[in-house]
């Protein structure tokens, strides 16, 4: 459902395509709402049956027709209703940590080479936030609103701090093992 809003707050800085939504989609809120083409897509029509955006043919030479999806009032109504709403919380998930709660059943080496794997993993996406500031660039241009930029540094400022947590734990169960802390069968 949130895709649905992350959608129309793009259209409503201005309007898009589907494969225009896809790359912002890939250089500013994927850290934390990754989303592909075909569901970009889907949800488009949807929002065009609500009636919350519309489309417009584009005739273009040497290529098929462009669509471009523009935001409605009532698309603009919808969007500052959900935004002024209470957080849509859903409960966590975790499919990593089911993996850890049940590790008792692997031997110490088994363990330690997990955490070390979740810690490279974590690293690896921590390097890719430090990149979004650049990707996220060419669109300041497109919405030249402070305001606007300091609330999509947050997002950012969020998945960094939330990552960093995640890896601090996962060395520090990395020591653990290394130290011989954990109990025996």
């Amino acid at each position: 459902m949130s895709l649905e809003y992350a959608i129309l707050g793009f259209l409503n800085y201005q309007p898009y395509s589907g494969y225009d939504l896809k790359k912002i989609f890939d250089t500013s809120i994927r850290h934390f709402w990754p989303a592909d083409q075909s569901q970009i897509y889907r949800t488009l029509a949807r929002l065009t049956d609500r009636g919350w955006a519309e489309m417009e043919k584009i005739a273009q030479e040497d290529r098929p027709d462009r669509k471009v999806y523009h935001i409605t009032p009532a698309g603009r109504d919808e969007l500052r209703r959900w935004i002024s709403g209470p957080p849509p919380m859903g409960e966590p998930r975790s499919a990593p940590l089911i993996q850890v709660f049940f590790s008792g059943q692997l031997s110490d080496e088994e363990i330690l080479a997990k955490f070390e794997g979740y810690a490279v993993i974590m690293r690896a996406i921590l390097a890719q936030y430090e990149q979004v500031p650049g990707q996220i660039a060419p669109f300041q241009d497109e919405v030249a609103s402070p305001r606007e930029h300091f609330f999509w540094m947050l997002t950012l400022e969020n998945g960094i701090r939330g990552m960093r947590a995640n890896l601090e734990w996962a060395e520090s169960v990395i020591e653990r093992i290394r130290q011989g802390q954990v109990p025996d069968r």
